[in-house]
């Protein structure tokens, strides 16, 4: 579902060590310079200020590895944001532990049986200042970026990938989240009906349709603000 999800830091120097940490507890590793699979830090600039109120759930193996990421969190100096347990009114065999980085994101690890196989990011909750309005944005997104709401209730929508295939819910809330990024793979097509629909709808653009060759040699994206500010992509690896 997700091609990345990076946040920003406003201490790198604090951050990125304890997350490396505590991932490594997970079996997910660095793949590029701060970069771990489909999760990538970022440093805060005025120009891109901090990460906050973001909460990511990363898949684990085992419960005893969400045991160690918890414990190395703390050790490292975290705060604890829910000891690991059962948290059955999510799943039945759902068991989660939960911290606090220090810009304000919880971050979880989480175990249970019909968890997505691939990636590293099981599911993000997104605050958000009014759920109908980020839920629209979202809906026009979907069919480009290969997901689709499958929950509603007052004040929450969950969108997800498909079987396995992670998830992201809008909940609502006074603090909304700041400055996360999403992006989503799609393909050069889905990349520029993205951009012109969302801008038609009145949305406003952050970066049209073209090449990022910084990032990499045939790296094809667009970039549209939702309603709360953050930054959403869809983009395409092999154009």
């Amino acid at each position: 579902m997700f091609d990345h999800v990076t946040i920003t830091v406003a201490d790198r120097e604090a951050s990125v060590p304890v997350y490396a940490a505590i991932l490594a507890t997970l079996g997910i590793e660095p793949t590029a310079f701060d970069e771990f699979g489909d999760f990538s830090i970022a440093s805060a600039s005025d120009a891109r200020p901090a990460t906050r109120g973001l909460h990511i759930g990363f898949r684990a193996p085992s419960r005893a590895a969400v045991d160690a990421f918890w414990q190395a969190g703390t050790a490292a100096g975290w705060c604890s944001d829910g000891e690991p347990g059962p948290r059955p009114q999510y799943v039945e065999d759902y068991y989660g532990g939960f911290l606090l980085d220090p810009d304000g994101n919880s971050i979880e690890a989480v175990h249970y049986g019909t968890m997505r196989d691939q990636g590293e990011i099981d599911h993000l909750w997104i605050r958000v200042a009014d759920v109908p309005a980020a839920t629209r944005f979202y809906e026009l997104v979907a069919p480009h970026g290969g997901f689709r709401p499958v929950e509603r209730r007052e004040g929450y929508v969950r969108f997800s990938g498909g079987p396995r295939g992670g998830s992201f819910s809008l909940l609502d809330d006074r603090a909304p989240t700041e400055h996360v990024h999403l992006a989503f793979p799609g393909t050069a097509a889905q990349v520029e009906a993205f951009h012109r629909e969302a801008l038609a709808a009145g949305y406003r653009d952050h970066g049209a349709p073209g090449e990022r060759p910084e990032y990499h040699p045939g790296y094809y994206g667009a970039f549209v603000l939702d309603p709360d500010g953050n930054n959403v992509e869809i983009v395409d690896h092999r154009r």
